[in-house]
């Protein structure tokens, strides 16, 4: 019985600590959410969602992050399309959840990239389109989301080449892209470098960051083009200017082991790629050379 009683009034202490805690920290959301601040409506809204010191309040926690949403709190949007997507809080709506992951996911919100992915690849909410699917997924599995890796897995082995080829030839820079990732990783098609510098170069002519840096990448490898430090730079240096921070880090590695002469060039080659919107980015003479050879 002593026992029983020291637990209760253990119990009873901590309920009167806890929560005078909870309320200030409630209050406290309640004061800067009413000012507008989005990061108190998103708390407020992860507050009344998971009951945290307050009963279940689901239509407290959609009104919260609808508001924190507005505001552009991609955690917020990403939430939303959770509620949306599983139906269990709200109806049922996928356009609607669709609509939220897609302003979560241009953020940078993995979970919600991954999400999106999903559901381009099953068509709920959106047309069925794999090549979108491939894309989101491909971003989730860059950030290292271990599941957005293994459905990415899984869809690929069920794609079919032409699928991408299709989009791809019709201009869609972001399939041009996925395209060169599949034939430079051997996903879904047998790995073909030139057909990866094909892909890249002409999403890269879009003004695709990703492209212009995986180009970067392959000129300083001599992967389906010949070793050239000047188009490594160059490419490097067009998708840093971006906005690409890993292109920014390899160009400063790179400049190291280039002559001025090189820089020079790179440079300049740059500045004219850029003012003729990516048309006049010749490629480099012994990459020239090897295809008049082997023609």
């Amino acid at each position: 019985m002593g026992l029983l009683y020291k637990s209760l009034l253990t119990f009873l202490i901590a309920i009167t600590i806890v929560m005078p805690v909870w309320a200030n920290k409630l209050d406290m959301y309640h004061l800067a959410a009413a000012r507008g601040d989005a990061r108190a409506q998103y708390n407020l809204g992860v507050i009344y969602y998971n009951g945290e010191g307050v009963p279940h309040n689901y239509k407290e926690a959609v009104k919260w992050y609808y508001l924190a949403a507005a505001q552009g709190d991609a955690r917020a949007q990403y939430n939303l399309g959770a509620i949306y997507h599983n139906g269990a809080v709200v109806p049922q709506n996928y356009k609607e959840a669709v609509k939220c992951y897609r302003l979560a996911a241009a953020q940078g919100h993995v979970k919600a990239q991954f999400r999106l992915g999903v559901m381009y690849n099953s068509g709920e909410g959106v047309s069925k389109n794999k090549v979108y699917a491939y894309m989101w997924l491909n971003l989730a599995v860059a950030s290292g989301d271990e599941d957005a890796s293994e459905y990415k897995d899984i869809m690929v082995r069920e794609m079919t080449a032409p699928e991408y080829h299709l989009a791809a030839a019709r201009g869609d820079a972001r399939a041009q892209y996925n395209l060169g990732y599949m034939y430079s990783k051997g996903e879904g098609v047998p790995r073909d470098y030139k057909e990866a510098v094909k892909w890249y170069r002409l999403a890269a002519a879009q003004g695709d960051a990703r492209a212009q840096y995986n180009l970067g990448h392959m000129y300083s490898k001599g992967e389906g083009v010949p070793v050239d430090k000047v188009y490594a730079y160059m490419w490097w240096n067009l998708s840093a200017a971006s906005g690409s921070e890993d292109a920014s880090k390899n160009k400063d590695i790179i400049i190291n082991s280039m002559t001025p002469s090189q820089v020079k060039k790179a440079q300049g080659l740059s500045k004219a790629c850029l003012k003729s919107s990516y048309q006049d980015c010749a490629c480099s003479l012994p990459e020239f050379l090897h295809r008049f050879i082997h023609l």
